[in-house]
């Protein structure tokens, strides 16, 4: 079986954030580090090359494949943050409703900037989600 490429990495998480060209991107990235530091209690650890992560979640799917991803994070990309929540967003319908401009794919919510979405429901999803899997 194939190993998991997403793995924790010694590379400085915060460093990771200072470096991110695009302004906006660079002050909502570090916005997000701090507010899931804040609910989790964790220091952020880059898990490969470019997700900002928190916590530890082991998995296990039906066909057998196993393995270990962060409890919760995220990824500064080009055309949205990408936030990894390890929950099952459709039981979240009731407060993605509220949380203002994004999109959804998998378990992944894609935002373009927080300024776009509801601070208050945001950061309910993260603690959510960090209490599903801490």
């Amino acid at each position: 079986m194939a190993e998991n490429k997403t793995m924790p990495t010694t590379i400085d998480a915060q460093a990771f954030l200072a470096a991110i060209d695009h302004p906006q991107r660079r002050a909502d990235g570090q916005a997000l580090a701090a507010i899931m530091t804040r609910i989790s209690g964790e220091p952020p650890v880059m898990w490969g090359p470019s997700i900002v992560g928190f916590g530890r979640h082991r998995y296990k799917y039906e066909s057998g494949r196993e393995g270990e991803i962060c409890s919760i994070g995220f990824s500064p990309r080009k055309a949205a943050l990408v936030l990894y929540l390890s929950c099952d967003l459709d039981s979240s319908q009731a407060l993605l409703d509220r949380l203002g401009k994004h999109e959804r794919g998998g378990g992944c919510l894609y935002i373009k900037k927080l300024a776009d979405v509801e601070a208050a429901i945001l950061e309910e999803m993260i603690a959510t989600a960090w209490a599903a899997h801490a």
